[in-house]
């Protein structure tokens, strides 16, 4: 199999479905000739034209709600937002009509919102949130967040295949820093079940997007002092594969919980919990998370990297949490 960039397999994962199924287009701001802000929808524009690869103006709210609208009528709407943090301008869409569609009159709304996403990139607090507890918290809405270019193309093109609303957020972080293997032909990976990259004996580290290459690393780090980590990419955040996270846990007995996101009301939240009040016995140490802190995010290199968790400090957590 070829080695692509993640961004390159959400490219190619867009090409494919919309050569597969003429319902399909893409609409966003710059998504066409400019190929997104990016660079996502490259080339899109040259095949499909006007017609399946939309610009649309500065207004989140009209486009996303012009989506579901398309939905309705039978279309499947990719609607690209040029950073996540923008994503809440089209928050009455997503959530009070695209999200409870299917519950109020019983229609499927299969759109695709997808958004990048996350800190790394030393853009700020306008450019760099993690909004997906916002998502996760609402009935209706499927949430899936890669860690890799296999699975971003997989999932991606099973969103899209999804008669459901998905939000897709992408961890910009890993668009051209991250390469692996992806097959040439369509495939998809299945929202729902989670993924276990590595397996290990002495503590679970469950994870998601662009923190699990960061946990990878952090394992690796302490796998030469002997200590043994297993790690739990959750991917998709809503349906929550809770199964698997709450057997990786019963057999380590110590769980530490990672994300990028602020920590008060954060995924990891929700997954302590679900960890407390279903394998409570197992646990031989209290569990552990290392989120950013509450505030914006830094524009600052320097601060940013202490707001951000990264390899070293997962490592200094998972090891106090080995030794407890």
């Amino acid at each position: 199999m070829p080695e692509i960039t993640f961004l390159e397999a959400i490219n190619q994962a867009l090409l494919q479905e919309m050569r597969a199924d003429e319902t399909v287009f893409v609409i966003g701001q710059d998504v066409g000739e400019l190929g997104g802000a990016f660079k996502a929808t490259a080339g899109l524009h040259a095949e499909f034209g006007r017609s399946r690869v939309i610009d649309a103006p500065m207004c989140e709210y009209s486009f996303s709600g012009l989506a579901n609208g398309a939905a309705l009528m039978g279309l499947r709407p990719v609607v690209e937002f040029q950073f996540a943090d923008f994503i809440s301008t089209a928050f009455d869409p997503i959530v009070q009509f695209a999200a409870t569609e299917h519950y109020r009159q019983g229609n499927p709304v299969p759109v695709v919102f997808r958004a990048p996403y996350g800190g790394g990139a030393h853009a700020g607090p306008f450019h760099s949130q993690s909004p997906e507890a916002w998502f996760v918290h609402t009935p209706g809405l499927k949430v899936v967040i890669p860690s890799n270019p296999y699975d971003a193309k997989g999932l991606l093109i099973a969103a899209i295949r999804d008669p459901n609303p998905v939000v897709f957020l992408e961890p910009k972080y890993h668009y051209r820093r991250q390469k692996g293997e992806v097959p040439e032909e369509s495939y998809t990976v299945p929202i729902g079940p989670a993924a276990l990259p590595r397996a290990g004996d002495d503590l679970s580290i469950i994870c998601f997007g662009a923190m699990v290459s960061e946990t990878l690393r952090s394992a690796e780090m302490l796998a030469a002092e002997g200590i043994s980590c297993e790690i739990v990419d959750v991917r998709t955040l809503a349906p929550m594969d809770t199964d698997a996270v709450l057997a990786s846990v019963r057999r380590t007995g110590r769980a530490l919980v990672v994300h990028e996101a602020r920590r008060t009301a954060g995924v990891g939240a929700e997954i302590s919990a679900t960890i407390s009040e279903h394998a409570f016995e197992s646990l031989d140490a209290p569990i552990t998370r290392l989120t950013a802190p509450d505030t914006p995010v830094p524009y600052s290199p320097p601060l940013e990297k202490v707001y951000r968790p990264d390899a070293e400090s997962i490592a200094v957590a998972a090891r106090n949490l080995a030794l407890y």
